[in-house]
């Protein structure tokens, strides 16, 4: 596969957990080796590992690695620690779902189990975190194949923020059918949004596609409509990191801007994800609770200064495209198409953490 030599966003091997420090590309590639449950939060809320299935594998790798100092301990209590700290992992990003899903089905686990220590039920749950890494490599792989059904020859393809192989176990979502279809092949473009204000387009996205030789030219955001209005895009794909129960999705802020600009050009806006991310205990975008982020991320570019001082910001990390503007999912399962609230209801049947 062309994304083999790609940097992984999170590694675990023989008990240590390394994280990829995406703060720091495309010029360094710096792991960090991560013991304690603050430091885990902090490299979850600080970004150094971010995309929603990276962060739901960091979740439940971060969440036994931080309650390992407890397997002497009775069961129960290791449980009680097990739970506070998850839901102290929890709350480092509430938008995107992926975390939440893999720290609690680390507690389920525990909780199911029937062992005689802490010890034992601890290597229980190592387990079940290498069942969600492993899972996650085949659902993108499966997502990667669908998705490349769309996609042919002289194609403009759109993406938005970063989406690939950085962002989940390998491969990616958004970028899965991308990766895909050139293995197979097929000659096409690819335009990346810069993605402000931290650059996640321009540092991570641009970077993997230059990695793997794709054609990808990378364009501000306020380019797109440009881009589109000279018959430059084909269609796009983003990824997500919740779905509502009615197709409403949140992505990193600016998603909306382009899923509002590919329906007034009539292009095709595709949203790659995996059946975690859907949420039907989320009924409608209104419901998703949208991250706030620091001021000095858009009061600041590169260190510099580039706002007055004291100046007053509004800084969402994402927007919530509604299902209307939504072509379809692309899915482990398929693609889904509307009307969603009865589709994704079905898909979450089929889904792994329902069973």
């Amino acid at each position: 596969m062309v994304t083999d030599n790609l940097p992984k966003a999170v590694v675990y091997k023989n008990g240590t957990l390394l994280f990829l420090d995406q703060t720091k590309l495309p010029l360094k590639v710096i792991y960090e080796e991560q013991h304690t449950k603050e430091q885990i939060y902090d490299s979850i809320k600080m970004l150094k590992v971010r995309g929603a299935p990276a962060i739901g594998i960091a979740g439940a790798y971060g969440l036994i690695v931080s309650v390992k100092k407890y397997i002497n301990e009775p069961v129960d209590n290791f449980i009680i620690n097990l739970k506070k700290t998850g839901e102290y992992l929890n709350s480092s990003r509430p938008t995107a779902v992926n975390l939440s899903w893999a720290v609690n089905r680390i507690i389920k686990k525990a909780e199911s189990c029937i062992c005689n220590s802490s010890y034992e039920l601890w290597y229980e749950l190592e387990k079940e975190a290498d069942n969600i890494y492993n899972e996650d490599k085949d659902i993108c792989a499966n997502i990667g194949k669908y998705g490349a059904e769309l996609i042919y020859d002289n194609f403009g393809i759109l993406t938005h923020c970063n989406a690939g192989a950085l962002a989940v176990s390998e491969l990616g979502t958004a970028l899965a059918p991308i990766y895909k279809a050139l293995n197979e092949g097929k000659s096409f473009r690819v335009y990346a949004d810069e993605t402000r204000p931290l650059l996640q387009g321009a540092r991570l996205t641009s970077y993997e596609l230059k990695a793997t030789g794709a054609d990808v030219t990378l364009i501000c955001d306020n380019m797109a409509a440009y881009a589109m209005s000279k018959g430059l895009i084909d269609m796009v794909i983003v990824g997500c990191d919740r779905v509502a129960a009615n197709g409403d999705t949140a992505n990193k802020i600016g998603t909306m801007n382009v899923a509002v600009l590919a329906d007034y050009f009539k292009i095709p806006f595709y949203v790659a994800c995996p059946s975690s991310t859907f949420d039907n205990m989320t009924l409608t975008g209104n419901d998703i609770v949208i991250e706030q982020r620091n001021s000095r991320e858009v009061t600041h570019f590169g260190g510099i200064q580039t706002a007055p001082d004291n100046m007053k910001v509004l800084n969402p990390a994402f927007d919530v495209t509604p299902n209307e503007l939504i072509t379809g999912f692309i899915t482990e399962y398929g693609i889904i198409k509307p009307p969603y609230i009865i589709n994704l209801e079905n898909i979450l049947h089929k889904s792994r953490k329902y069973l």
